[in-house]
């Protein structure tokens, strides 16, 4: 309701709380993307892991409120030692838990402990079928290692008699690999995976064309001006429901709007100083959706929004 009072009244308005919220389990990652600041190493933020002790303390603040935690923002969780024990807390206050990886470190072990710890909803990135495709953009990564660790995560499912995780394939959509779209549908079923989603891929350099950018507009997040320049297809309309549904906190503590402010350079507050209610309510954060209400076109990381632009197979 705060949300759409706000947008009718062009008026930044918040009477509640988030029901969504990412955090993120560390920055670090075996894989070096080209279109990730943590695969590129460019970070300007600072680097490291989520402790356990924060972790829990900012959960036991907004569990009552919060239905939905992703534990992702940028960087790889498993790398986290203390990833899934995290899960698990969360998972017995009763909140939704999802996770994306890359699946390089999903053992026999590992895929027994994420099963265990009631992980609701594992999104593994799979971004071809063939190894050749797919390390054009995962580069450094091993197709294999992700369809073994698949494997061990349906078989840990099977052997402790557990419908979760649910388990999503997610195909990032770029130009070296749009022709594997129904291999990948394949795949999935013949490794028993629960879904397919085809994601848009977020490219920073687009106005002159990628060759990351796909033919198909269907899964572009582009279109082709007249003059041959690129430029985004959704419309950046003066209104943002994530600002307030969710938010995202960093692996350090940082409150940051959503997951495109992937270097935190819009810092809303600091859950190590603040608790997150104030922060939540603060001038600072209600100055951002009012920003956002009025010219959202405006703010950097609002030009490369993908809002709306998976694809369900």
């Amino acid at each position: 309701m705060s949300y759409h009072i706000s947008r009718m009244r062009k008026t930044s308005f918040s009477k509640g709380f988030p029901i969504s919220m990412a955090i993120e389990p560390t920055t670090s990652c075996n894989l070096r993307c080209p279109e990730c600041p943590s695969g590129l190493r460019q970070f300007t933020r600072p680097t490291g892991m989520l402790e356990p002790a924060f972790f829990k303390k900012t959960i036991d603040e907004v569990y009552q409120e919060l239905i939905y935690l992703t534990f992702y923002f940028q960087g790889e969780p498993y790398l986290n030692p203390n990833f899934l024990d995290m899960v698990k807390y969360a998972s017995e206050k009763g909140i939704y838990t999802s996770t994306s990886t890359n699946a390089h470190y999903l053992t026999k072990e590992q895929a027994r402990k994420t099963v265990e710890s009631k992980l609701d909803r594992l999104i593994i990135s799979i971004d071809g079928t063939s190894q050749d495709t797919y390390e054009q953009y995962r580069v450094g990564g091993s197709l294999q290692k992700v369809m073994e660790g698949t494997k061990h995560i349906v078989q840990a499912k099977k052997d402790l008699k557990s419908t979760t995780p649910y388990l999503v394939f997610q195909f990032l959509v770029v130009k070296p690999n749009e022709h594997q779209l129904e291999d990948v549908k394949k795949l999935a079923k013949d490794l028993e995976v629960n879904e397919v989603v085809f994601k848009t891929a977020q490219v920073y350099d687009f106005e002159n064309g990628n060759p990351l950018i796909p033919e198909n507009i269907k899964y572009s997040r582009y279109k082709k001006n007249k003059d041959g320049t690129y430029s985004i297809k959704n419309k950046l309309l003066d209104q943002c429901w994530r600002m307030w549904s969710s938010c995202v906190v960093t692996w350090d503590g940082v409150v940051v709007p959503c997951c495109f402010d992937k270097d935190a350079k819009h810092p809303l507050g600091d859950l190590k100083t603040q608790t997150f209610k104030k922060l939540w309510k603060s001038v600072k954060y209600q100055s951002f959706r009012q920003s956002i209400l009025n010219s959202r076109e405006e703010i950097d990381i609002c030009k490369n929004c993908s809002e709306g632009t998976k694809v369900w197979a």
